[in-house]
């Protein structure tokens, strides 16, 4: 297999890299924003190194709403420099850096009085204008508006009397957890040395300057001494934590604000487009998912756990009254197969709602070489990467080039279109579906000829993984060999989404995908099962939180999953 950097061997020698010589930058924190920063120091030539506590896009990058948006609901609140900003990423991630992952999706809007065609209209019309000031956005179609009947024909799940008409425009969608692994995987290529289950536990430090970190490899229980000219916090809803280790609250202060998604299969809802609709505290998308539906988010402030938020019956039946108001066919919850529930990072006021604290950005240079970064969106964690290096450049001195991030094509992204074009002569020289060869497009890009050579080395990786047949086996040993998952449940909740795509929570596939981990991972028989009853036990206590009434109920049970501790795949309860 050509590429390899976030393969198993590949952790090991980062961590040795990185504690064999001063790096210029040490990355905290492997979500989005960490991620980015990662690729833009790297591809200005600076030597730079990411540890990620637990596995890569674990938190809030992968349990968002899966949508790369301007964020139309801000221009309510006359933000309209972060929604041409995040118009502009979009543009961007669609034409250039990543079109093998972000794809266009409509989305209606619909309304119950005559009167909001107009106002509802002047804030799309503008949505657009903002859009077409880049290039990158004219691919998209202009918003068009619909009548009832209309707008029924699109979304014939609607109750007539729901709507007195429509607008429907575009947006753009992605998986979020597997464009972060393509962010790194970018990152890899160039250098970045990389590595997951490894927790920055302090700072190291020569007076007042922070010199790096003190990290602990969570699969051995290693102490790690990282030394660094410069640190990021890219630790999204944990900045306050990471800040206590330099001796207080420092300058930034960040809220949790929770959102909860429901999926059901795409045959219980009919329609051919998404839906926004407009509810008391904020909005609600119900966006297509493949054969699924994607319904949220909930918008609340969250002070418990911050590694596991859970969704409550409450939460659940929130969603599913607002959805139901509008629907012909009511959704109950035996209609639900999945529910994810992350945290935004959010910058805070001391007394603030959450759906009013500022999607913004902010950087800081708290203490010397320490870097701070916190708040923003997904859709411009490129543009919140950039100005993190800027402060780290400047902190370095003289001599730093710009970002280039803006031109570098994420890995994959070479040569997708062509492929894509050629998916037909793809799969009759593979032997596979052209709907199986167009799902792998649309998830490696230019990285499907890896799997390919390996189904071509091994059959038997080219059946899909039972009981979760959206995938093939070989995606499992991918994962491994090339992204960085070292547990099952990184391959079943981000590599894949089996995790919420299946009624069964990824359960049945658990014991196939252990197995072909175990190849690669050099896992005994018991380590296997150890795997297995882990993410079992874990799925259950989501099952059981989901029935209790509150947030504190359903967190306290959330408690009760176990959690791996150091030492390859073992758990604590």
């Amino acid at each position: 297999m050509a590429t390899t950097w976030l393969g198993p061997q590949g952790r090991g020698e980062a961590l040795e890299a990185m504690t064999d010589r001063e790096l210029d930058v040490l990355v905290v924190g492997g979500g989005i924003v960490g991620a980015g920063i990662a690729l833009d120091a790297v591809s200005r030539g600076l030597s730079t190194g990411l540890v990620e506590a637990r596995d890569f896009a674990s938190g809030t990058s992968s349990r968002s709403s899966k949508l790369i948006h301007g964020g139309l609901r801000y221009l309510e609140q006359f933000d309209f420099e972060l929604v041409r900003e995040a118009l502009q990423e979009r543009g961007l991630l669609l034409t250039t850096l990543a079109p093998h992952l972000v794809r266009p999706v409509p989305f209606l809007f619909p309304f119950a009085r005559h009167w909001e065609r107009a106002y509802i209209g002047a804030g799309v019309t503008l949505y657009d204008a903002l859009a077409l000031s880049s290039r990158n956005n004219r691919s998209l179609p202009a918003h068009r508006h619909l009548s009832r009947s209309g707008a029924l024909r699109v979304f014939p799940a609607l109750k007539r009397n729901a709507l007195a008409g429509a607008i429907q425009y575009w947006d753009c969608q992605v998986d979020d957890a597997r464009f972060v692994i393509s962010v790194l995987r970018t990152a890899a290529g160039l250098g970045a040395r990389i590595a997951s289950r490894t927790q920055a536990v302090g700072f190291l430090r020569e007076g007042e300057h922070v010199v790096g970190a003190t990290v602990t490899d969570l699969e051995s229980g290693e102490e790690l001494r990282i030394r660094a000219r410069q640190v990021v916090n890219a630790a999204g809803v944990w900045t306050d934590d990471i800040q206590e280790m330099v001796g207080g609250r420092g300058q930034i202060h960040v809220s949790a604000s929770k959102g909860i998604h429901l999926v059901v299969p795409r045959d219980r809802i009919q329609a051919s487009s998404g839906m926004i609709l407009r509810t008391e505290k904020s909005v609600l998308f119900v966006i297509p998912w493949g054969r699924h539906w994607i319904i949220g988010t909930t918008d609340t402030a969250w002070d418990l756990d911050k590694e596991n938020p859970a969704a409550s019956r409450a939460d659940i039946d929130y969603v599913l009254d607002h959805l139901n108001q509008v629907l012909r066919t009511p959704l109950s919850r035996d209609d639900v197969e999945g529910v994810y529930a992350g945290l935004r990072p959010l910058l805070s006021g001391e007394s603030e709602e959450t759906s009013k604290l500022s999607r913004e950005h902010t950087v800081a240079h708290p203490v010397p070489g320490l870097v701070l970064i916190a708040g923003g969106k997904y859709t411009t964690y490129r543009v919140m990467a950039k100005d993190a290096v800027d402060a780290v450049a400047h902190g370095l001195g003289n001599g730093i080039p710009p970002s280039v991030t803006d031109k570098l094509p994420l890995a994959g992204a070479d040569g997708y279109w062509a492929l894509y074009n050629q998916r037909h002569r793809l799969a009759r020289d593979s032997g596979l579906h052209v709907s199986r060869i167009t799902h792998m497009l649309r998830r490696y890009g230019s990285h499907i000829h890896d799997l390919l050579d390996l189904i071509r080395e091994r059959p038997d990786l080219g059946r899909p993984l039972a009981h979760a047949d959206d995938y093939l086996r070989a995606e499992v040993v991918y994962a491994v060999e090339a992204e960085g998952a070292r547990h099952l449940e990184d391959v079943l909740s981000r590599r894949t989404r089996i995790s919420f795509e299946t009624w069964d929570r990824g359960i049945a596939a658990a014991d196939e995908a252990a197995a072909l981990l175990a190849e690669s991972l050099e896992w005994s028989e018991e380590q296997i099962a150890r795997e297995v009853e882990y993410y079992r036990k874990g799925i259950a206590a989501e099952r059981a939180a989901q029935e209790q009434d509150t947030d504190q109920e359903a967190d306290a049970i959330q408690h009760g999953a176990p959690e791996i501790v150091p030492g390859a795949s073992i758990m604590r309860p």
